[in-house]
């Protein structure tokens, strides 16, 4: 029994270096929200933000699905103290929960797999998807909250085409830090799993 209950300590400790600590993960959720809110400050026009991908990335490392809500959430909240408001609490809703959902994708990944190009593919996908469903979901309730367009087929056809110039940059820029976002964490978290002893799967 003695020697059982070694061999059984011994196997959690050797466990234990592959999870990442708290200490780890607080700052990897402080890393991703200045992502976020310096991303949105840099250039709010052009629409090529970090939204997505810190969002999918928060998806991929925590566990628990509201922390990882939490990064997208907090950093828009905190974007916008400096950024002009939504002009309504409804749209601001639509906004925050557009820009919040791709974690749900990003529970998918994992930080420590092997990228194929299969998996790159996936990603990507979910970066365009993000960008996508923000576009479609934010002006729609453009459309149905103000009154900057008659509540018709043709005024919606009219708000998304009007939004168009908005959205232009708007998938390589989720694309792009997506891409940046994860590779940045993945070298970090493989480095500290090195210095730790423990082998990349």
């Amino acid at each position: 029994m003695k020697h059982a209950t070694i061999d059984s300590t011994r196997q959690h400790e050797a466990r234990r270096p592959a999870d990442p600590g708290s200490g780890m993960l607080c700052g990897v959720w402080i890393a991703l929200v200045a992502i976020g809110v310096c991303g949105r400050l840099w250039q709010p026009g052009w629409n090529v933000t970090p939204m997505a991908g810190i969002a999918l990335a928060a998806g991929a490392v925590f566990p628990n699905p509201l922390v990882a809500a939490s990064v997208p959430l907090v950093s828009l909240a905190l974007g916008n103290v400096f950024l002009p408001g939504y002009g309504s609490g409804a749209l601001a809703v639509v906004v925050f929960v557009a820009s919040a959902w791709p974690v749900l994708l990003g529970r998918r990944f994992s930080l420590l797999e092997r990228w194929t190009g299969a998996r790159r593919l996936e990603l990507a996908g979910g970066a365009l998807a993000s960008s996508l469903v923000f576009f479609l979901s934010t002006n729609l309730a453009h459309w149905w909250l103000t009154e900057d367009y008659p509540r018709t087929a043709a005024g919606l056809v009219s708000c998304y085409a009007a939004a168009l110039p908005f959205y232009r940059w708007m998938p390589a820029g989720d694309l792009a830090w997506t891409a940046v976002v994860f590779a940045s964490l993945s070298a970090a978290l493989a480095a500290v799993r090195a210095s730790r002893g423990v082998a990349v799967a």
